[in-house]
């Protein structure tokens, strides 16, 4: 009789265990950011050939030229969490906007080695080095916390309409094309798309900071 009830306590015990294990692998997985690909975007966001792409998406290798004239590229990102935007300098709404809300990121992870931030100009002929230098010194940039870049248009087109589905239009890169959002781009340390976030909304900017803070807890 003692050995019924010595093993039937085991038995509740080590299902007790198993239900805490269970139950804190749950909130693990429910408390961690998820990975998008181009099927998880509205296909209107997403270049045609990537459309039927489903899994293993990452953030293509760039090279971009920042305020201080300096090579930017992937390998600058690389091991960074970072949220990157797109903007042109003479945009009179929702930029200066977002100009604003990523100087409030780069402060409050501006000793963060972790974190950084990147700005791609959709108007690269027109922001040349020296007007992005200027662009910078207003908004209060610190590089290389926050890079703030020109370089090849179609590049950086490419990068919007294949990389951070960024743009809803369609277009070549070319003299006549334009885009524009208002999104920010959370990408992780394998260069993995985990959020997009209305930079024009506080509420947004202050998910944005603490799905951050939940990204760096990621093993």
């Amino acid at each position: 009789m003692g050995n019924r009830r010595f093993a039937s306590s085991i038995t509740i015990l080590i299902i007790a265990i198993l239900l805490v294990y269970i139950s804190k692998n749950l909130t693990a997985e429910k408390n961690q950011l998820p990975i998008y690909n181009p099927t998880d975007f509205n296909s209107e966001l997403v270049d045609l050939s990537k459309q039927r792409d489903s899994i293993n998406h990452v953030v293509a290798n760039f090279s971009l030229i920042n305020q201080n004239g300096d090579s930017i590229t992937h390998l600058d990102y690389q091991n960074k969490i970072y949220v990157a935007d797109f903007f042109f300098t003479r945009c009179p709404s929702i930029c200066p906007i977002m100009t604003n809300n990523m100087n409030k990121l780069q402060n409050f992870f501006l000793e963060d080695n972790e974190v950084k931030l990147l700005s791609l100009s959709v108007t690269p002929v027109l922001d040349s080095v020296p007007v992005l230098r200027e662009y910078a010194s207003k908004n209060g940039a610190v590089q290389p916390k926050w890079n703030i870049t020109t370089g090849d248009k179609k590049h950086i087109y490419d990068l919007a309409r294949k990389s951070f589905f960024a743009a809803v239009d369609e277009g070549d890169g070319g003299f006549q094309d334009f885009i524009h959002t208002p999104n920010f781009v959370l990408v992780d340390k394998q260069k993995q798309i985990r959020g997009i976030y209305n930079g024009t909304l506080d509420e947004e900017v202050k998910r944005l900071m603490k799905d951050i803070d939940l990204l760096k807890t990621e093993k």
